[in-house]
């Protein structure tokens, strides 16, 4: 029997538990499944949604080591075409709850909705790239601290030892 080929597609910066469990019930959606992930380029990334924290590599790489990912594909697109779907010979797209749109504000996944081979995904509550980022944002003097107390420099952090 021929495993359901599922594609899951997201930029996965500072991957973190959120994006495992997304990629743990894509992986389960069906009792024999074979997971294709899509990572979205920085190309894309920065000029849809803004720049990431880590390099596409770097997003690549920690994606490829998770246990429930088949099959990695780099430079995802943005928008999954039907040609796409042929290609990579996908049974189903599967993503989150959350709307996602191209750069003219566009649902991304509508054809595929309308051909039914859209599975929704539930979302990680409390947790997300953002909210990461917002922790590390909100306690920044914690951590400039921190690094500077393990021998990191003032020009490396881009901060200035002025007093405020």
């Amino acid at each position: 029997d021929r495993p359901v080929r599922v594609y899951a597609d997201g930029i996965y910066d500072l991957f973190h538990f959120g994006h495992m469990r997304s990629l743990q019930q894509a992986k389960n959606l069906f009792p024999n499944t074979h997971l294709i992930v899509g990572v979205c380029s920085d190309a894309d990334t920065w000029r849809i949604k803004g720049k990431t924290v880590m390099t596409e590599n770097e997003r690549y790489e920690g994606v490829s080591h998770c246990r429930y990912v088949d099959e990695v594909v780099k430079e995802a697109p943005w928008v999954v075409d039907g040609d796409f779907v042929l290609k990579h010979n996908i049974d189903f797209v599967s993503h989150g709850e959350d709307l996602s749109v191209d750069e003219n504000g566009n649902d991304v996944y509508a054809g595929l909705k309308e051909m039914h081979r859209f599975l929704t995904i539930k979302r990680t509550e409390g947790v997300s790239t953002s909210d990461l980022i917002m922790r590390i944002v909100k306690d920044r003097d914690v951590y400039i601290e921190r690094n500077l107390k393990r021998g990191y420099t003032p020009d490396q952090l881009n901060i200035s030892l002025l007093e405020k």
